[in-house]
This record gives C-alpha cells, structure tokens and sequence, in this order.
C-alpha cells in the first residue's frame, strides 16, 4: 500500500524530452485548454493511455474467446459513455482511436468555458480555484476533474458568489463578447454566401 503521505505519481514524463515536434504540439494543447502546467497534461495522456492499454488487452482475450472480455468491455464503454467521452455503442476500435483532446474536453475547466461562465479557459480556471463554480449543487476548486454527462447541466455559479448577480460587470462582459462573435459569424457567412454568388455568376 505505501505511506499515504507519499501519493502515488500519476502521470509519466515524456521518454524524449527534447523532441521539438511534441514540445509544440503539447504548447499548443496548454494555451488552448488553458492548462496550469504540462503535468495537467501528462495526467490526461495517462488517462488516455490508460483507456487504449484496456482496449487492446480486450482485444487478445476476445480473439481466444475469454467469457469474461465481453463483460470488461461492456464496463469499459460503460465509464466512457458515462463521461460522455464515447457512446454507449462504441467498438474498441473507436476506443483507440480516441484522441487527447477527449479527455481534455471533459474536464470542468473545459466545459465551464463552453457554457460561456468565464470569457478564457483561463479565466475559467480562476473562477473554479476561487470557488466560483458548483458542479451538482456543491462547490468544487478542482479545474481537471473530470465531469460525467450527468453533472454537465448542473455546472454554474455558487449561489453566494458575486457572479451570481447577472448585473455583475464581469457576467456583462460575457454578453458583449457573444454579441460580438455572432457579428463576426454572421459577417463571415454573408462573405462566404456573396463569394458562392459571384463565383456562381462567373
């Protein structure tokens, strides 16, 4: 068992650590998600290869016809359906095929953002550390966890937190910025339509 005062790591740390090609990819991932470190990241990626590890192990056991695979399957489609990361008809082939922005996009930093709480990930990260945020009607400070399909619609602002209060500047903010993206989506697709038309008249 161990110390529980020394917790067990969760992540592991890239075999090359100077290969240029995933340091940019994993930037790019961190500035996206608006994540604290790449530990954030390696945590995901255990995670994910976690999910492919099972996945392929199912694969060997079904092909001598263990009786026990089908029902590790069925549980493990079972959790991923259950964080709305697969659906509930999913094959193992769809199971290793899953990227790294699966996981990411499940984490309560990434679906706060979505659901237009905070302007930035990171802005979304802030309002969840400070407890800004509940999530099934109790406040959490943990940005990386990661939320089941059935507790996505209960995210929002803590009752007593000033953000509750839609006059707060900062909930205006929020409504300026939509306003100003649906401009701009409009605007792009009335170019887009007049381009179609001219090119259609030539």
């Amino acid at each position: 068992m161990g110390d529980p005062k020394f917790k067990k790591k969760t992540y592991s740390t890239p075999r090359h650590p100077w290969d240029k090609t995933r340091i940019d990819f994993e930037n790019e991932l961190v500035f996206k998600y608006g994540l604290k470190n790449k530990r954030e990241l390696w945590k995901a990626q255990s995670i994910l290869d976690s999910f492919r590890t099972q996945a392929r192990l199912l694969q060997a056991r079904m092909r001598i016809n263990d009786p026990g695979a089908q029902v590790s399957f069925q549980k493990l489609v079972g959790r991923l359906n259950r964080y709305k990361i697969l659906g509930s008809n999913a094959t193992l082939d769809d199971i290793l095929s899953l990227s790294i922005d699966s996981i990411l996009e499940r984490r309560l930093q990434t679906l706060v953002h979505k659901k237009n709480l905070a302007r930035t990930p990171s802005q979304s990260r802030q309002l969840i550390t400070h407890g800004h945020i509940v999530m099934g009607g109790r406040r959490t400070s943990i940005p990386g966890i990661l939320v089941e399909a059935s507790s996505e619609d209960t995210i929002g602002y803590f009752p007593r937190s000033p953000l509750a209060d839609e006059d707060h500047p900062v909930r205006k903010s929020f409504e300026h910025k939509e306003e100003e993206d649906q401009k701009i989506s409009s605007a792009e697709s009335e170019t887009e339509t007049n381009d179609e038309t001219e090119g259609g008249e030539k």
